[in-house]
């Protein structure tokens, strides 16, 4: 193995080769964080790691704006290990292809289970908690979402109340893993 073999081999980040978000390669750290071993992940639909089909479509469409834009795309997301326990992550992704985005690039996934806990969510909530941590108002929310800024605040209520929060600081903070 050469050094940049060994580099992405022995990351201690989980790194993933995708192709039309299929993955076609992964490092050990990949294989560990989703459960099954290195070979068993070639040419697997990356969406098989996602929380729900909501989520691939909606974080694809975004993904895809931003790389069209940066040729990058970042964030926090519930994603499913094979298991099918679900985790929080931060993902990273670059394309290799500028023209087209997803034909192929690099990610990385970091998970963050011990610093954000699963609490369960229905697909809104979480499109309304990765909203709120990106800093959104309700009323951007609501455009976002094609909903009513007021919809929105049942929502944040809802959060509000599965996460024990006093105030929308203190959600985002516990959202975001942040120390109180």
């Amino acid at each position: 193995m050469d050094l940049a073999e060994l580099g992405f081999e022995f990351a201690p980040v989980g790194l993933c080769m995708l192709e039309n978000r299929i993955i076609r390669g992964c490092n050990r750290q990949f294989a560990e964080t989703f459960g099954g071993a290195v070979d068993s992940f070639a040419n697997e639909p990356f969406a098989n790691f996602y929380a729900s089909a909501e989520d691939y479509e909606a974080i694809g469409a975004r993904g895809l704006a931003a790389m069209q834009e940066t040729g990058r795309y970042s964030d926090e997301r519930v994603m499913k290990r094979r298991s099918g326990e679900l985790f929080w992550c931060r993902v990273r992704g670059q394309s290799l292809t500028p023209d087209d985005p997803f034909q192929r690039g690099i990610w990385s996934v970091t998970d963050l289970s011990d610093e954000r806990p699963i609490v369960e969510l229905t697909q809104r909530e979480r499109e309304v908690a990765i909203l709120t941590c990106r800093g959104l108002t309700s009323k951007e929310i609501g455009l976002e979402l094609n909903l009513s800024y007021r919809t929105v605040e049942v929502y944040r209520a809802r959060l509000l109340e599965k996460f024990q929060a006093r105030k929308l600081a203190e959600l985002v903070a516990k959202l975001s893993g942040m120390p109180l």
